[in-house]
């Protein structure tokens, strides 16, 4: 069985690379010639260098593979150039898409994300069907992750492909290397430098769950279908709490209102613009966080056979590895 995954040097793709090569599958992946790689020295895989916006870079990688995982994204809520995520997210999305079809790719599992996912007003899980619209999506990042998302459900029903979707919620874990924005959050956390919080909550879920969710689809996944692949849900002041009882330090007690750290967020990413350093909170972040983004994964679990470890595991497991990095200095 030969697997390809892109996004395999980053958080996620390494993830979904190291499991398939322990499960016995011919690895290969795509990088860019300067991409980090980092996550994947020293693993058995082929690297084919191309990029998602090269279509001829794609089919000449993807050529002879039976599976293909479209893991990669570019996952930013603060960007510059809001037209580079829309050609990465979108277009990037569609061009390996159309390869897969091409080269005759049996079945694909793409990432989506729950950013494309509606939520309730009150605060209950969320699950696939919960309504929502592309007004809905708050930020470029999470307008371009529903577009691409509805390109290759669009592809689907065409019988271009056969493909079936995985949403994460919130990956985390070890070989965070950027890090993400919310593996930024657990880390400067870990190093006693969030004396405040607000009140939101987030699904956290173990990257290495994810990653065994990412084959289960392929093996079992309903073509079209949604999973969301998730773990556990907790307010945001659970997890800083979690990661003070790891680490030692003090947990915040201070609650800051949304409306007092919007305007922040106007100065900081004002300020961002001038120096090109990404802001310490973001408009869409603040936005985003008046909503508590719980989910539940019962879909998977009833489909798949999908199930998760502990938060509390997978925040031990990132805290871990970024000491290990040094980067809790």
């Amino acid at each position: 069985m030969k697997a390809f995954v892109t996004g395999a040097t980053g958080f996620v793709g390494s993830s979904v690379a190291r499991l398939l090569i322990n499960k016995g599958f011919q690895v290969g992946i795509l990088a860019r010639k300067k991409s980090n790689l980092a996550n994947v020295e020293g693993l058995s895989l082929k690297i084919h260098y191309g990029d998602l916006r090269d279509k001829i870079s794609l089919e000449r990688a993807l050529d002879g593979y039976d599976y293909l995982f479209h893991v990669a994204a570019d996952y930013r809520l603060w960007v510059p150039r809001p037209e580079e995520i829309y050609q990465n997210n979108v277009q990037g999305t569609k061009n390996i898409m159309e390869a897969a079809s091409r080269t005759g790719i049996k079945r694909v599992v793409y990432t989506s994300s729950v950013a494309t996912l509606g939520l309730n007003n009150d605060g209950t899980p969320a699950n696939e069907n919960t309504p929502v619209s592309l007004n809905d999506m708050i930020g470029h990042y999470k307008r371009s992750k529903f577009l691409a998302e509805k390109a290759v459900r669009s592809m689907v029903q065409k019988g271009d492909i056969d493909a079936v979707i995985v949403n994460p919620s919130t990956p985390v874990g070890p070989r965070d290397i950027k890090p993400t924005p919310t593996g930024r959050m657990i880390l400067e956390a870990a190093k006693g430098k969030m004396p405040a919080y607000v009140d939101t909550g987030l699904n956290i879920v173990h990257v290495d769950d994810v990653a065994l969710g990412h084959l289960l689809a392929l093996e079992k996944g309903k073509s079209g279908r949604r999973y969301i692949l998730g773990g556990q849900n907790m307010t945001l002041k659970q997890i800083l709490e979690t990661i003070a009882s790891i680490t030692g330090h003090s947990a915040p007690a201070i609650k800051l209102p949304h409306n007092l750290i919007l305007p922040l967020a106007y100065l900081f990413e004002a300020f961002s613009k001038m120096t090109g350093k990404e802001p310490l909170t973001t408009v869409d972040g603040v936005r985003l966080a008046k909503k508590k983004m719980f989910f539940t994964s019962a879909r998977a679990k009833r489909e798949l056979g999908y199930s998760y470890r502990p938060a509390r595991i997978a925040i031990e497991d990132a805290i871990n590895w970024f000491r290990t990095k040094n980067l809790l200095k």
